[in-house]
């Protein structure tokens, strides 16, 4: 498909996502003879007197475009550890190139997330349904990991600002460095001198990612 009609598909969720007119999505006036091929192809339809709306099959391809976009970020961020701006712009590449078996393959690897880097949601794919995992994700909810393995912090899934501004406080922030301890009757880590107990709940909002064991490491594995 033209990535150009994938720029405006794409164009037109966002401004949607955000509760914007679809009429007002600020398409640029040269791609615009590009509506009608879209409306010819079943992804759009334009009224009479100028309203555009998505069909269900464009609305279902930009679903896709933006799921492809948003995981290749969480990966080219949290995996890679690319600064924003570099992997903002890998995954505007990504979008267009990646298949869908590839992107449920890295929303395995990194275990379902449900927001990208920005805080906005990831369409479910299937493997989100299945959840099924033929991989070990790198990325997991620290509830999701071992005792005694160490891990770093990337982002705090939770929509509570109160939970989020008591883990800000106490350090839990990107980039931390932390050991699971224990994970009953509560989960226990340990983040620098300071020792934490966090219940379930909390837990499963923190997502981190596995370091290598320090023996792997040494044997070069």
């Amino acid at each position: 498909m033209n990535d150009k009609i994938d720029e405006i598909l794409e164009l037109l969720y966002i401004t949607d996502e955000r509760g914007g007119s679809l009429a007002e999505a600020g398409i640029w006036p040269e791609a615009r003879n590009l509506l009608n091929s879209m409306a010819a192809d079943g992804l759009v339809e334009i009224g009479d007197d100028g309203p555009l709306a998505m069909t269900n099959a464009g609305r279902a391809r930009a679903e896709q475009i933006i799921r492809l976009h948003r995981l290749a970020e969480r990966l080219l961020e949290d995996v890679l550890e690319l600064s924003p701006s570099v992997a903002e712009e890998g995954a505007c590449q990504f979008e267009h190139c990646l298949s869908t078996d590839v992107a449920d393959s890295i929303c395995t690897l990194l275990g379902h997330p449900t927001t990208c880097p920005h805080g906005r949601p990831i369409p479910r794919g299937e493997c989100c349904r299945r959840e099924k995992r033929g991989v070990e994700p790198v990325v997991v909810p620290l509830s999701e990991l071992e005792s005694g393995k160490d891990a770093r912090v990337l982002y705090i899934g939770t929509k509570h600002h109160d939970r989020l501004d008591r883990l800000t406080s106490m350090g839990v922030l990107p980039g931390a460095e932390l050991r699971l301890h224990q994970r009953r009757p509560t989960f226990v880590i340990q983040l620098g001198e300071t020792t934490l107990a966090l219940d379930q709940s909390i837990a499963q909002d923190i997502f981190v990612r596995r370091k290598a064991d320090r023996a792997k490491k040494a044997m070069g594995q």
